[in-house]
């Protein structure tokens, strides 16, 4: 025990752990955290812990009144307010201090997950959390204590700036970084004061580099596949011959192309357990290394992309190797800007807020980041939102906006040091979405495109391939494009400078490109300008754009018959309202207006490349060849509705699907579009890596379809793939889950729930739930039956101990909520598509999924047109087994893994049971049996 001043108003001599918790060693330090109370809520309850040790428990309206006089300490003060029910307010994030004293460090953000990175012993009740969270603000305030000279004199001036903005921890924070002998109020030099935000100046530049390697075209043998799969495994490793084999079979994408146009591509299924990503770094690395060269790895997401990052380190355990030669790529929209940052501290100085401490915080995390990544890098999720998304996410390069070597700080760049290391790099992780743009645009990366790819969770390329070559007339597209050309026209906006800001002074005196750059700015004031959302719902658009999408509008709103639903509608485009022709005609001329000065601008650009190929530095050709990039990228999109536009009115071209629609949010108008996609999105995938590959590994754990029938499954998966356009035999390998499924896993179907009752499906989870002891997944086919299970079932699940964590209830991203379902046992989480795609959760934290549904397709236009070109009804059952596969695979990531699969929806066909490994019997039975089948499997497994 030791002396804590945590009441209100006294200090006080008290025990603070339970009996469970008395081996944490008492602490001797002096340092003192804010006299506050604790605050634990649930949904169904709160815990109030004075410093005396007294614990109440007030009802939940009534913990407002507590904390405007006693601002507790608490995690997660959004979240907090949102299961009590009450607005947001002041406290002791617990949260924001760890922010402050570890930036850039992994926390989930619970009392557990605290307790865990700061190792100390877990709490297992809501007095104990309370407890907790006593000892970890003092573990977290010795630890800036001792911080060294340079650090800690960074951190002062931070934290004096925060408390000038009503930061909570302030005091005590700079109590903590007092220099010995100096007063711990003692106020920084305004000058100084200023320089702490300005992390900018404290970044290293990042050294320019030469592409100069000639890419080789060494095959990877076999036997070296499977020589360097046994160092990666290393000498204790069990014996896994389908790993080997695989390993082996992957190979056979790394071998020399014999003819232009015709790469090699491997199609590998694995199970899960056969350990395929290790599998196939291992002839991916020999190839780097025999070639010079760098294999591109693609995934599609981000928890795959850290697993690979955490694998790589047996590759390469050094560090410093490890940060030559593996690279996480994204888009630039991922990345923190250096210039975005430095505006919003402009704008934010002398005018302290909330902002200040959300900037503040970022300047902690710029400089301790591995590499800028804001999104599923080191940067925590959870810190947007307690801060906002304005001045976090928001900073990213989102806007289209970045003027490249123009930019102030473009030696320190995030983004483009990473585009750099990626050029001299031997692995590159990065994601379907920005693999499939670079290739179809050349790429960031040039010189050296890539020419060997592995495309990991393959099952998602014909996704990624449909949102990557669609095209999309809508308000906020053409208001977008309309920004990135004139720049801000809205007060307060100080960043959207334009096209010109981008490009006046490397056009220098040629004055064709000045007229081609000033037909483009008057050309783009036909788009979309500020409040066109506004004026499309009031009725009264302006301008040839604005009239074309009122007309789309209206077109929607006549002839789908769900227009009185609160979510997204659509239509098609034949036998168009009268006027919309018209509207359609004036649009196109308008953009035909646009696309030929910024194609002119982009040639004349790359005529000086050309014309002074000698004069030019190299800071100059890059930012040349960028701003061409971008301009080629913008002309493409434009073309693009310009030939949908043409054919308004027409059946559009046999290869696409066209429709009109309006997105929608809870009944809120939020867009609306003129959309085309290609029916099938592997034709143009297959053009693009057909032209440019020489090798492709496409892999996952369900490629093929499950109906037995071997030449089928492998149809849908070369369908699937694109293997079906590519010139040459696509190489098929099937290594099968190791796991004894029959013995470790139960699936029940139940029959007697009514699917269209909540109550009724309520209860059944409630009950599942509650049979399993926690560490259940609930998946959902609608957001609303989500929500509405979560309110009749998280009091009591948590009166019972397990905590019900929710996407679209829970004040959190879809990340930090797995996170902390992985790291809390007994917890249960709900969620849609993006936790089925998303979770990997090895060990008890998993062993229950309950599916409310057959997660049957969406039955939209372009989910139609596919039916019809791909086989009907046999297409929908397709996606379904496929889904199915996904989301059982879940289950079982480990060899001792087990779970019980439930599907409530007593409809799903007895043929995509085929979706399940062989030999599990999918029992249907009624509710009370499933429950306690699902009960005595799992405590007997336990």
């Amino acid at each position: 025990m030791f002396v804590i001043a945590l009441g209100r108003g006294q200090a006080s001599r008290a025990p603070i752990y339970s009996a469970a918790m008395n081996d944490i060693a008492p602490s001797a330090s002096p340092i003192r955290p804010p006299e506050a109370p604790v605050l634990i809520a649930g949904t169904r309850a709160a815990v109030w812990l004075e410093a005396d040790g007294r614990v109440t428990r007030p009802v939940k309206r009534s913990v407002e009144t507590l904390a405007r006089d006693a601002p507790p300490l608490l995690c997660h003060a959004r979240a907090t307010a949102g299961r009590l029910g009450i607005q947001p307010f002041r406290s002791f994030d617990i949260l924001e201090l760890f922010a402050f004293v570890h930036p850039a460090r992994f926390c989930v953000p619970t009392p557990k997950g605290l307790a865990t990175v700061l190792d100390l012993p877990l709490p297992n009740t809501a007095e104990d959390e309370a407890k907790t969270l006593r000892v970890v603000a003092v573990r977290l305030l010795e630890r800036l204590a001792t911080f060294g000279p340079s650090k800690r004199h960074e951190a002062r001036g931070l934290a004096w700036i925060m408390g000038r903005a009503g930061w909570p921890w302030a005091p005590a924070a700079l109590s903590a970084l007092a220099e010995p002998g100096a007063p711990a109020d003692l106020a920084p030099h305004s000058r100084a004061m200023a320089e702490a935000l300005r992390i900018w100046n404290r970044l290293k530049e990042w050294q320019e580099f030469v592409h100069d390697r000639e890419t080789g075209d060494l095959p990877v043998e076999p036997v070296e596949a499977r020589a360097r799969l046994v160092r990666l495994l290393g000498p204790n490793a069990e014996a896994r011959p389908q790993q080997r084999a695989y390993a082996e079979a992957a190979a056979g994408a790394f071998a020399p192309r014999e003819h232009e146009g015709v790469p090699h591509m491997v199609l590998a299924e694995a199970g899960t357990g056969v350990g395929k990503t290790l599998g196939y770094i291992a002839p991916s690395s020999v190839w780097a290394e025999k070639n010079g060269g760098a294999v591109w790895i693609s995934t599609y997401t981000r928890n795959l992309q850290r697993q690979l990052d955490g694998e790589l380190t047996r590759l390469y355990p050094d560090p410093d190797e490890k940060a030559r030669r593996v690279v996480i790529r994204k888009g630039r929209e991922n990345y923190l800007c250096l210039l975005n940052f430095e505006e919003a501290v402009n704008r934010t100085l002398g005018r302290f807020g909330p902002e200040t401490v959300a900037l503040a915080l970022m300047t902690r995390w710029a400089g301790a980041t591995r590499d800028g990544d804001m999104v599923g890098g080191d940067f925590p999720a959870w810190l947007a939102g307690l801060m906002g998304r304005g001045f976090t996410l928001n900073l990213t390069d989102t806007r289209g906006e970045c003027i490249y070597s123009a930019c102030p700080h473009y030696r320190k760049c995030f983004i483009e040091r990473t585009v750099r290391r990626a050029r001299r790099a031997s692995i590159v992780v990065a994601n379907h979405a920005l693999v499939l743009v670079q290739a179809a645009l050349g790429g960031e990366d040039r010189p050296g495109i890539p020419t060997r790819y592995v495309f990991d969770e393959g099952h998602h390329l014909f996704d990624a391939a449909d949102s990557a070559f669609s095209a999309h007339l809508s308000g906020q597209e053409t208001a977008e494009l309309r920004r990135w050309i004139l720049g801000a026209e809205e007060r307060g906006r100080s960043r959207m400078k334009g096209l010109r800001a981008r490009v006046e002074d490397i056009i220098g005196d040629d004055e064709d490109a000045r007229h081609a750059l000033e037909a483009a700015l008057i050309a783009a004031r036909a788009l979309p300008g500020p409040g066109w959302h506004q004026r499309l719902q009031s009725g009264s658009p302006f301008g040839v754009s604005e009239e074309f999408l009122d007309r789309v509008r209206q077109q929607v709103y006549a002839r789908d018959s769900n227009h009185r639903t609160p979510y997204s509608l659509e239509c098609h485009t034949v036998s168009p309202v009268p006027g919309l022709t018209e509207a359609a005609q004036g649009l196109e001329t308008a953009l035909s207006g646009l696309s030929t000065p910024l194609s002119r601008l982009s040639g004349k650009l790359l005529a000086r490349l050309d014309d002074e190929a000698d004069e030019l530095d190299s800071s100059s050709r890059l930012r040349i060849e960028a701003v061409c990039r971008s301009l080629e990228r913008r002309a493409l999109g434009v073309r693009a509705w310009r030939d949908m536009l043409k054919a308004l009115g027409d059946a559009p071209p046999p290869e696409f699907i066209d429709w009109f629609g309006v997105d929608r949010i809870d009944g809120r108008d939020i867009d609306v579009g003129y959309h085309r996609h290609w029916v099938d999105p592997m034709a143009p995938f297959a053009r693009v890596f057909g032209a440019t590959a020489h090798g492709m590994l496409v892999t996952s754990a369900s490629l093929r379809d499950g109906t037995g029938d071997d030449d089928a499954d492998w149809a849908v998966a070369e369908s699937r793939t694109g293997a079906v356009h590519i010139q040459g035999h696509a190489e098929r390998f099937v290594a099968p889950s190791p796991f004894d499924y029959p013995e470790r896993t139960r699936i029940f179907v139940v029959a007697d729930v009514r699917r269209d009752d909540t109550d009724q499906i309520a209860a059944a989870y409630r009950e599942l739930f509650l049979a399993s002891g926690g560490g259940s997944l609930g998946l959902f086919t609608a957001i609303s039956r989500l929500r509405a299970v979560h309110d009749r079932i998280a009091t009591p699940l948590e009166s019972q101990g397990l905590r019900l964590l929710a996407q679209h209830r829970d004040d959190m991203d879809v990340g930090t909520l797995i996170d902390i379902f992985r790291a809390e046992e007994n917890s249960c989480l709900l969620g849609t598509d993006a936790v089925r795609d998303g979770v990997d959760v090895p060990g008890r934290s998993l062993r229950m999924i309950v599916f409310d549904r057959v997660p049957w397709p969406r039955p939209d236009i372009l989910h139609k047109a596919r039916k019809a070109a791909f086989g009907g009804r046999g297409y929908d059952e397709m996606i379904v087994r496929l889904r199915l596969k996904q989301a059982f695979g879940r289950l079982v990531r480990r060899a001792d893994d087990h779970g019980v699969f439930v599907m409530l929806d007593s409809a799903l066909p007895s043929r995509l049971a085929a979706a399940f490994p062989e030999g599990v019997e999918v029992r249907r039975v009624g509710l009370a049996e499933a429950i306690a089948q699902s009960r005595a499997f799992l405590e007997n497994q336990a």
